[in-house]
C-alpha cells in the first residue's frame, strides 16, 4: 500500500480540497484527525468509504494508484480512468473542471443587535467549481424573495467574507436583528457618512447604518449565484 503522503496527494488530485480544513469538511472529521494519520502514515479505513460515498472514489486506486480513479458518475456506477498525464492533464488543472465538496448554510439565525455575529447553521452539502471557492468564502442557501431580480428563493451564492471595502452598489450579506442574515445592495452616502441598505422589493424599507455599524454585521459579498431561470 502506499504511503500516507502519496494516498493524501491523490486525494487532493481527486477532490480538490487543497487544504487539511477542506478535506476534514468534506469528510465530517476534525482536521486534527488529518494531522494525526499524517504522523501515523496511515491513512483510516473509513476514509475510504466517505470518499467513495461522496466523490465515487475507488479506494483500489487511492491506496495502490491502479484501475479507474472514479467508481461512479451522477448517471450510476461507472469506471472512469484516471486523467492521463497529457491530454487530459491540463483540462483536469482548470478551476472551472475541478469542483470540491463544502457546507452551505442557513440564512435565519438569531442575532442581537449588541452581540457578536451568530454561527451560521449548516444544512447540508454542494458541489461547486474550485474556482468558486476560497477559504474564506461561505456558500450560502436564499431564504426569501427580496431579492428576486437578483437572486431567486432556494438560490445557493457564494459571499466573501474579506470586504472592508464596501463597494457602492453591490450586494452584501449582513446580520440583522430579528430577521437573521439578510441580502442587501448597499449604496454609499458619503455627503452624510451613512451607507443605504435596500432590498429589490417594494415590502422592504430602505435602511440607514454608519460605516462602523454596517462593518460590525456585515458578513460579506456575494461573489456569485446559483440558480435556476
Amino acid at each position: 500500500m502506499s504511503s500516507f503522503k502519496e494516498i493524501y496527494e491523490r486525494i487532493q488530485q481527486a477532490t480538490s480540497c487543497r487544504t487539511q480544513m477542506r478535506l476534514a469538511e468534506a469528510l465530517g472529521i476534525r482536521q486534527s484527525s488529518i494531522s494525526d494519520a499524517k504522523r501515523r502514515n496511515s491513512v483510516p479505513g473509513d476514509w475510504y468509504m466517505k470518499l467513495f460515498e461522496n466523490f465515487g472514489l475507488n479506494p483500489d486506486w487511492l491506496k495502490y494508484g491502479q484501475g479507474p480513479m472514479y467508481l461512479r458518475t451522477e448517471q450510476g456506477y461507472v469506471a472512469q480512468d484516471a486523467p492521463s498525464a497529457a491530454g487530459d492533464a491540463g483540462v483536469q488543472s482548470s478551476d472551472m473542471i475541478k469542483s470540491i465538496i463544502c457546507t452551505f448554510y442557513d440564512m435565519p439565525c438569531r442575532y442581537d443587535a449588541d452581540g457578536p455575529q451568530p454561527e451560521l447553521i449548516p444544512l447540508g452539502q454542494i458541489a461547486v467549481p474550485a474556482a468558486f471557492m476560497a477559504d474564506t468564502w461561505r456558500v450560502i442557501r436564499m431564504n426569501g424573495d427580496n431579492m428576486r431580480q437578483s437572486v431567486l428563493p432556494g438560490a445557493f451564492f457564494g459571499v466573501s467574507r474579506v470586504s472592508d471595502v464596501i463597494t457602492s452598489g453591490a450586494i452584501y450579506a449582513l446580520f440583522m436583528p430579528g430577521e437573521g442574515l439578510v441580502l442587501r445592495r448597499i449604496f454609499l452616502n458619503n455627503a452624510e457618512d451613512v451607507c443605504l441598505l435596500r432590498s429589490e422589493s417594494p415590502g422592504f424599507p430602505e435602511t440607514r447604518l454608519s460605516p462602523d455599524l454596517l462593518q460590525q454585521r456585515l458578513l460579506g459579498r456575494v461573489v456569485w449565484t446559483l440558480q435556476e431561470l
